[in-house]
């Protein structure tokens, strides 16, 4: 009767402190004893100034090859080509651009347009005299003798793209020629007539 009660009392103060470790190793709170000191917390460490930041590319580690620069021929290889039976990845080669193109040069400017121009249309020949007078956005013209009526009306007149253009009272587009100082040919807007501008 005593040893069993001895052997009954061993077992339950077995479970008891194989209860207590498990629970503190699975994440239950550990059981302390009552002279177990409390726990102290540290004294909070101040913050130290740092110096400032820079970025910079790592220097390769030692005995590693540096990468290859575009277009520079790979070091050990002659001309810079591979051997064969060799994957080696790497840019498309570089080609220089192209040149933008330059539009052709227009025929003569506003300038060489300014004066007086002999017209000519279905009909016969008139006056037409070009001016470098503004004329809100557009410069002043006047036609005088002209027997065509859409050229008989003209009063302004613009350069632009390489074309003369003569407005009508309005804002219509009379003609549009084309050429140079010493002579323009073109076209009617309405009628589609030929018209030519002669010095």
């Amino acid at each position: 009767m005593k040893s069993s009660l001895w052997i009954v009392t061993a077992a339950l103060c077995s479970a008891l402190s194989l209860s207590a470790c498990s629970s503190a190793r699975l994440g239950g709170s550990p059981i302390r004893s009552a002279t177990a000191a409390p726990a102290v917390n540290p004294a909070p460490v101040e913050a130290v100034p740092s110096g400032p930041v820079t970025a910079e590319p790592l220097p390769p580690l030692e005995g590693s090859p540096l990468p290859p620069v575009a277009g520079a021929p790979m070091s050990g290889m002659p001309g810079g080509v591979p051997p064969e039976g060799t994957d080696v990845a790497g840019l498309p080669p570089t080609s220089a651009p192209a040149p933008a193109a330059t539009p052709a040069p227009a025929p003569g400017n506003r300038t060489a347009m300014v004066g007086n121009w002999t017209a000519s249309v279905a009909g016969g020949t008139c006056r037409v005299q070009l001016s470098s007078s503004p004329s809100l956005d557009l410069y002043r013209a006047s036609a005088s003798g002209c027997p065509n009526q859409d050229l008989s009306k003209v009063y302004a007149w613009d350069f632009r793209d390489g074309e003369v253009y003569l407005y009508q009272t309005g804002g219509a587009v009379a003609a549009r020629l084309r050429g140079s100082s010493g002579g323009l040919s073109g076209v009617l807007a309405k009628s589609g007539a030929p018209l030519t501008l002669s010095r």
